[in-house]
């Protein structure tokens, strides 16, 4: 494979979730969004259209190119990502008294922890961690059928995906360049249907999630405080948890899902302490995706997990230039597409 196909062409990301498909290319150099775009997709579709053939995803994909696109992209390489709900990671530690290769572990550690045939999947690891006792590696795995269809999808709209990767390691790609990486980080992915969370430490260590999202909050709160959803969307992004006449209304919908988020997050950390060799304390929890939109949703996590925490903030350095900006409550659903817009070419070909 020759550098200079990558020279002559930047890579743009592709974000494929089972809410809205994103695109975006970046200049990494000036850290200037090129181009973006975003179109919302019907949520039961799109899961049929993983497991089965792809014409949804593809369908969705080509409207989005001909209609909802902003900017230059000047590239047709992608790297897409894919349902972190979709996808099974796990840090493993095989200790160097295993005579067999480091590739079969891996693959005996997937086969007890995964309940698809290894057969049936996409399997890859990194080494994380290599030391005279034990090797540990990042494990993820993603049903074949999967990726096959979104890789289908794009080709057939013209895109070359040349990798392909969870969102989450998009995330936490984006918050090393953007926010202080060095530190042993919680990042709490808020989607539209989901959370995801991860425990990042140089790279992910661990990763949990449960189906609460941004749209689960809407409807607490339409519920709780018998108002339109048009309604309770307004009330999430305008007041949230923050202090207003409506706070405590607000905060008694919202409760009862945040704490599952609380406790799921506070699992992810326990399994990270107890499982994880020499995990360090957890220094900060970071909020990110479209679900993070809540205001005071960072003091309501660092009040309830005793842990620094904040919504990500990556526009103070990834900027859109001349572009037209998408509107405040929107950025943080680009957050996924802009790491894998972040993709250096070696990361690909190393």
């Amino acid at each position: 494979m020759s550098k200079l196909f990558f020279n002559d062409k930047p890579i743009v990301g592709l974000d494929i979730s089972t809410t809205s498909i994103k695109l975006m290319s970046v200049d990494t150099k000036r850290w200037a969004v090129l181009g973006y775009g975003s179109i919302d997709v019907d949520p039961t579709a799109m899961e049929t259209s993983l497991d089965t053939d792809g014409k949804y995803i593809e369908k969705q994909l080509q409207k989005l190119l001909k209609e909802k696109l902003l900017g230059e992209f000047g590239s047709d390489h992608v790297v897409m990502s894919i349902p972190t709900s979709r996808t099974y990671s796990r840090s493993v530690t095989i200790p160097n008294t295993v005579t067999s290769p480091l590739d079969e572990s891996i693959r005996l550690e997937a086969e007890q922890y995964i309940p698809i045939p290894i057969a049936q999947l996409y399997l890859d690891y990194e080494i994380t961690k290599k030391d005279k006792d034990a090797t540990t590696a990042l494990m993820c795995a993603v049903p074949r059928r999967i990726v096959d269809n979104c890789v289908q999808a794009a080709a057939a709209s013209n895109l070359k995906v040349i990798m392909v990767e969870p969102g989450m390691l998009s995330v936490s790609r984006l918050l090393r360049y953007t926010e202080d990486g060095s530190l042993p980080t919680v990042v709490v992915d808020i989607g539209a249907a989901s959370t995801d969370v991860a425990v990042i430490d140089g790279t992910i260590k661990v990763t949990g999630g449960l189906p609460i999202g941004g749209n689960t909050f809407t409807l607490d709160i339409s519920e709780k405080m018998k108002v339109s959803l048009e309604k309770a969307h307004q009330l999430k992004v305008l007041n949230g948890l923050s202090s207003s006449p409506k706070q405590k209304a607000i905060v008694g919908a919202l409760e009862p899902n945040l704490k599952r988020i609380v406790q799921e997050i506070k699992k992810i950390i326990r399994y990270y302490i107890e499982r994880v060799p020499d995990a360090r304390n957890i220094e900060q929890v970071i909020v990110v995706g479209g679900g993070s939109n809540v205001p005071g949703i960072g003091d309501y996590f660092t009040d309830s997990l005793v842990i620094a925490s904040r919504v990500a903030s990556p526009w103070q350095v990834l900027n859109f230039a001349k572009l037209p900006q998408p509107a405040r409550q929107f950025k943080p659903r680009y957050l996924t597409v802009a790491g894998l817009a972040s993709v250096k070419p070696e990361e690909v070909w190393k």
